[in-house]
């Protein structure tokens, strides 16, 4: 199946109503005209070829309308959290070099400076009245004139994930070098498009700058179907969405999954989600006393599970019949994938024997945004990416994840790089160290906790204070635990394996 955009589809089928956005829709004529007007606005601003801009949306049709844009001038979309500090925004815009950044109506005030010290000339709000130094995006669409400009479907995608240092770098998605037969038989594999035929109709409530939210849209919209937004997820409101739109694709985390099973049993039931054919949960690893709660309400023949990073995409899927068979399984490699489980000096390990995952997709990223291609800390000497986390295959191909490699914390689908958390902590005045982890969390998967060294003690209002001003939510510690000692090796790292709920002081 060829990768195809809006403006394709604007010709094909102009009056379908491609995307709905609570009480707001576009056609793929509107979609693509909206694009051809806010494509020449940006080019008399300066945007064009190469030029990175950030947008700091949330799950809403200005994002889809941008990456359109963005593609008709390739430019490159720089994914960024819209629920980021200003801080953190400042630290995305200027580690990725972005000429330009469009903000979302809530975004904080502090964040219009940090980005224009970070290098961004070009600041575009969606709020209303529009802060002074910046312009307003609608107003950027109305002054453009719609100049029709061929596009690649979609523009490159730059997601930020963690490096090895655990400050977030931007893992650019740039055309495949693969073999394109192999690139599209794998692309094609990951869309499971043969689920859905030319009704597809997917819900989206994954965060857009995550990488599974936009690969949905790609799929919807290489479909011809429907993209539904959802821009804050709520389990009852997400179950009316997919009756209401006859929903057939829906791509969770697996704390989405545990909210819609914690609604009392009669409101769940109320809804008819028979239009589902496919229900697929990533992100962190979901038990699998979850899966078949899942399965006893939306129907087992529709759950799969997936298992992949930014950096090398889908890597293994497991999908129906296959779940009680393997109940701890992440499933097998897609097709033209592979996957090698190895031991500390990148020897190939026996099936069942537990290692270092190294994965190969035909849509590996080639570097990260200001950083070089990879190298040896991120590649095996055969071009296998090193996923940071630990497990094994068994006999039959089958993986299974046992942990990470890596400290990063997953809380409800969304990863928290330990090292950020813990720099922001430090900086107050009190705390002698820090160590951050993750704590298991029946509803989270996992919660941040931080373990505190404060010899002269530490107000606990004054952390979480320290935290929601420099920190996203979802990153911010939900428990504070102050600690005489935080175990250390010989060396003096922290020995992180030895903090969990139990050594909490009561």
């Amino acid at each position: 199946m060829a990768i195809r955009g809006p403006e394709y589809w604007a010709s094909e089928r102009p009056d379908r109503v491609a995307v709905v956005d609570g009480g707001h829709t576009l056609t793929w004529a509107q979609w693509d005209d909206r694009a051809n007007r806010l494509a020449e606005a940006l080019s008399q601003r300066g945007v064009g070829a190469g030029t990175r801009v950030g947008v700091a949306l949330s799950n809403r049709l200005e994002w889809l309308v941008l990456n359109a844009a963005l593609a008709k001038l390739s430019a490159v979309h720089v994914a960024m959290n819209a629920r980021a500090t200003g801080p953190e925004m400042a630290y995305l815009a200027g580690d990725s070099a972005a000429g330009a950044v469009v903000l979302d109506a809530d975004a904080p005030e502090p964040a219009v400076e940090g980005l224009r010290s970070a290098g961004a000339e070009l600041v575009a709000v969606l709020a209303d009245p529009v802060p002074r130094g910046c312009v307003g995006l609608d107003a950027l669409c109305a002054e453009g004139v719609p100049v029709p400009r061929v596009a690649d479907a979609f523009a490159s995608l730059a997601v930020y994930t963690s490096g090895t240092t655990g400050r977030p770098k931007g893992a650019l998605r740039t055309p495949s070098t693969a073999d394109p037969r192999v690139a599209a038989e794998y692309r094609e594999s990951t869309a499971r498009g043969d689920l859905h035929g030319d009704d597809y109709r997917a819900l989206i409530n994954m965060p857009l700058h995550h990488a599974s939210g936009p690969k949905q849209v790609q799929n919807a919209v290489t479909a011809g179907g429907l993209t539904v937004l959802q821009r804050r997820f709520d389990a009852e409101e997400a179950l009316a969405l997919i009756e209401r739109h006859r929903i057939t694709a829906w791509r969770a985390v697996p704390t989405m999954v545990r909210r819609v099973l914690d609604l009392p049993r009669a409101v769940a039931r109320r809804y008819d989600v028979s239009s589902l054919r496919e229900l697929s949960v990533g992100g962190s690893a979901i038990p699998y006393e979850v899966k078949q709660q899942a399965m006893d309400l939306f129907g087992e023949d529709i759950i799969y599970e997936g298992y992949g990073c930014t950096e090398a995409s889908m890597i293994t899927r497991i999908g129906p019949g296959e779940h009680r068979r393997k109940p701890d399984s992440v499933g097998r490699p897609y097709p033209h994938v592979s996957v090698r489980v190895v031991d500390d000096d990148d020897r190939a390990l026996p099936p069942g024997a537990p290692g270092h995952i190294l994965a190969w997709t035909p849509l590996m990223i080639s570097g990260y945004l200001g950083h070089g291609p990879l190298g040896p800390a991120e590649l095996s000497a055969d071009g296998h990416f090193r996923t940071g986390d630990l497990g094994y295959l068994d006999e039959d191909g089958y993986l299974y994840i046992t942990g990470r490699a890596k400290d990063m914390i997953i809380s409800g689908g969304a990863n928290v790089y330990p090292a950020e958390v813990e720099a922001v902590l430090r900086r107050h005045e009190a705390v002698r160290d820090v160590a951050v982890v993750g704590v298991g969390d029946d509803d989270l998967g996992e919660r941040v906790v931080a373990f505190v060294e404060a010899p002269a003690g530490a107000d606990e209002a004054e952390l979480a204070a320290l935290c929601e001003r420099e920190l996203a939510g979802y990153k911010r510690p939900r428990q504070f635990a102050f600690v005489a000692q935080i175990p250390r090796n010989s060396m003096g790292k922290p020995l992180k394996n030895q903090l969990s709920a139990d050594s909490i002081p009561r």
